[in-house]
């Protein structure tokens, strides 16, 4: 469908009707305007409020989120490797680890 539009003040321009119906917006709806090769391509946009979503916060009980940041924190503290300039440098550095010795508590044996 191709129609032309005269150009008002301050860049305003209507849409008709059939051209509005037959890629389904209507009054107050977004459309993304984008220059491409010299034109105008006009897409529909929808907007979803996110305001309504539910987030981490109301999963959550008071104390199991207390427990939670805590857990967090503690981790930020580290161990940390690196940083490394190189993959290769981050290579070596985990076959290291690798083969050193663990350090885990070994288990008692039954006697």
């Amino acid at each position: 469908m191709t129609t032309i539009v005269r150009v008002h003040r301050k860049g305003q321009m209507t849409l008709p009707s059939a051209m509005r119906t037959a890629i389904g917006i209507a009054d107050g709806d977004l459309i993304e305007a984008t220059v491409l090769r010299g034109k105008i391509v006009l897409t529909p946009k929808s907007v979803v409020d996110r305001s309504g979503f539910p987030n981490a916060d109301d999963e959550y009980t008071p104390e199991q989120r207390r427990a939670i940041d805590a857990q967090l924190r503690e981790a930020e503290k580290g161990p940390f490797q690196g940083p490394f300039v190189t993959a290769d440098e981050m290579i070596t550095n985990l076959k290291t680890q690798l083969t050193k010795p663990s350090t885990a508590k070994k288990s008692k044996q039954h006697r």
